[in-house]
């Protein structure tokens, strides 16, 4: 019996000798740089925010639009939790029951209505091109889409099917498209997540898991000049809360916590009745951070005459490079040197969908998308050269993953 790392060797050299041998690898088959440039621009400039589900929608109407005039057919999921819907394009006469390749990809963004028209417009500088989810993610997730409309349009099938999963939920947590990537993810051999590069051009081999969690306070409201006595304060509660909170970060476990959200009380002049903190967490694995949780869930208040109420916990677990990874980290270094990409591997703090399937022992690799920076800020931006060769690694990883 042959083994499958022996298999998967030959089918791989089989491929690339295949390319190599075909002088079409020499034209970059209708994949052009300002064609891609400009559908990308079309698509930053459909704002979609997480929590405006109508403009997410939107957003995916275009991608299954993009995906039908590139040859491609899809697959529409209703949203669950009042978040918007989520979109599978695949190859024409998929019936989805083969193992294949889970492209995941995420068209909701953190910038707020409004940011392309006063904040941050859609501009090109130099080699730079800016504008409001531009780097994350939404070239990285039409770089993919353009490379499995150029293998089909030049009638080409992939050892393995390849499906691209659009879901509308990433930046809060895939709290509507966690079930679906994971029924996916059990029909997959591969996982390729088009989040972006890091900044030197690295992809992402290993993510460090996320908890998210909400604690209330509920103290006891009073006037503040003729009945203070008689109040509890909840931001007085909260802050203590607050400073327990942030101690428990330790370093050399690879564990932070960060309280990002406060919101309390009605008035400068009231003793505030309520109180509420929004609190991240980053853990090398879920074993390493699971006390560290229950510590946080197991929150008392310090004042008895308050309440503490906190709700949450992981969301999506931690992974680090396995061998399966490493193989598949080698494969993709092999073509990208075909593009004159140097590619190397991180291990990144933040999470994504990525961390779904690689803890489903899904062979991941993350980061796959262009390079730049300022994600979630108001200088995001990528870097435009970096565009056309990863778009043919990508295109080239799904000709030769088997």
């Amino acid at each position: 019996m042959i083994s499958p790392l022996v298999y998967y060797c030959k089918i791989t050299r089989c491929a690339l000798a295949a390319m190599a041998r075909d002088p079409r690898r020499q034209v970059t088959d209708m994949i052009e740089e300002h064609t891609l440039l400009n559908e990308i621009r079309s698509w930053v400039e459909i704002e979609s925010p997480t929590d405006c589900t109508a403009a997410v929608n939107h957003m995916m109407d275009r991608a299954q639009a993009t995906a039908r005039t590139g040859g491609l057919q899809s697959r529409r999921y209703p949203g669950t939790h009042g978040y918007g819907d989520h979109v599978l394009v695949h190859a024409p006469g998929d019936d989805l029951a083969r193992p294949g390749i889970l492209v995941l990809s995420h068209l909701d963004t953190v910038h707020p209505p409004g940011t392309i028209t006063h904040k941050l417009p859609f501009r090109v500088e130099g080699d730079l091109a800016y504008g409001p989810g531009i780097y994350d993610m939404k070239s990285g997730a039409m770089m993919a889409l353009a490379a499995m409309c150029s293998l089909v349009r030049r009638g080409q099938s992939t050892p393995l099917p390849a499906r691209q999963l659009f879901v509308s939920d990433e930046e809060i947590g895939s709290i509507s498209s966690r079930p679906l990537i994971e029924e996916l993810a059990r029909g997959a051999r591969y996982a390729l997540v088009t989040e972006p590069a890091r900044p030197g051009g690295e992809i992402v081999t290993g993510r460090k898991g996320t908890a998210r969690f909400t604690m209330q306070v509920t103290g006891r409201p009073a006037h503040a000049g003729t009945h203070h006595a008689q109040g509890q304060s909840a931001i007085k509660e909260l802050a203590q809360q607050i400073l327990d909170l942030e101690a428990m970060t330790d370093y050399a476990q690879g564990i932070t916590i960060n309280v990002g959200l406060i919101q309390g009380g009605t008035g400068a002049n009231v003793v505030p009745e309520t109180a509420v903190a929004e609190i991240d967490m980053r853990m090398p694995d879920s074993a390493t951070g699971l006390p560290t949780v229950n510590r946080i869930l197991a929150a008392a208040p310090h004042n008895p005459e308050t309440q503490v109420t906190i709700t949450g916990g992981i969301n999506r677990p931690g992974y680090s490079k396995d061998a399966a990874i490493t193989a598949l980290f080698s494969h993709a270094a092999q073509l990208a040197g075909r593009y004159g990409i140097e590619l190397r591997d991180v291990s990144s703090g933040g999470g994504s969908d990525g961390n779904f399937t690689a803890a489903m022992g899904v062979p991941t690799l993350d980061g796959l998308g262009p390079i730049g920076a300022g994600a979630h800020t108001l200088h995001e931006h990528i870097r435009i050269p970096s565009l056309m060769p990863r778009t043919l690694l990508f295109r080239d990883l799904l000709a030769t993953l088997a």
